[in-house]
């Protein structure tokens, strides 16, 4: 026993080494400029010294040296464009948030006020159930469909807290397709994420119309005819609202 916590310990001093070593690395590599600096931050903790040599090369991290950068995010995209743009006037409309008159994001009275009362109250930081806070989600989903909503009260309505919204939907299109489904129905067009999202968990990605692109509107008889057309037990994503890109 003596013998194996002593390895044990051996292997966390040298684990600790490794990540000291390299994060001083990382250091030195941005303190010269070094573009290979940001790339190497993900290096593997290996023995200190050969790792040093090869996650740290000119040419960027060997470990993901082959894989291909992953194309912009065109909402995202626009963001930084917007930090780029030297126009006194310019307007950032790609993110849907809320901005003051200077451009710097603008937090509610209302959402500052909440944020008050729930840190009053003292609340524990216990983790919650795999189905996130029952209450946020029950009062959730009367906020949403009312008290006196005849599929709440008949209990036809079914919903969880996820992580994020993209990170719910990846799950949720994992989950999909263990349990059979082959297609989901997405809004077209939709956040642009969403369509890799559900192809890459497995599913076809079918499309409804929703939008009117000549008088930027609901296309509401479209969308209605495509929906009433879909088979019998597919899966539909709606944006309940906020809708990206179209807002």
């Amino acid at each position: 026993k003596k013998s194996l916590i002593l390895r044990l310990l051996s292997k966390e001093t040298q684990t600790r080494k490794n990540i000291t070593m390299i994060h001083l690395l990382s250091r030195e590599l941005i303190r010269r400029g070094s573009s290979s600096a940001r790339t190497s931050a993900t290096a593997s903790f290996r023995p200190a010294a050969a790792a040093a040599g090869r996650c740290f090369s000119s040419g960027g991290s060997i470990h993901w040296s082959e894989i291909p950068m992953g194309p912009p995010d065109a909402i995202i995209g626009l963001t930084e464009a917007y930090k780029e743009d030297m126009f006194e006037h310019k307007v950032n409309v790609g993110v849907g948030a809320y901005r003051s008159d200077e451009g710097a994001p603008y937090v509610l009275p209302c959402v500052r006020e909440a944020e008050s009362i729930l840190m009053g109250q003292n609340l524990e930081h216990e983790y919650s159930g795999i189905a996130g806070d029952p209450d946020f989600v029950k009062l959730s989903l009367e906020f949403v469909y009312g008290t006196d909503s005849k599929p709440l009260i008949e209990k036809r309505v079914a919903a969880v807290q996820t992580l994020s919204g993209t990170g719910g939907l990846r799950v949720f299109g994992e989950f999909l397709a263990r349990h059979g489904h082959k297609h989901i129905y997405l809004p077209n067009p939709t956040w642009g994420n969403h369509i890799p999202i559900f192809q890459n968990a497995g599913l076809e990605v079918r499309k409804y119309r929703y939008y009117d692109t000549e008088n930027s509107d609901l296309d509401y008889d479209n969308m209605i005819s495509d929906i009433k057309d879909v088979p019998e037990g597919s899966c539909v994503l709606f944006h309940a609202c906020a809708h990206n890109p179209t807002g």
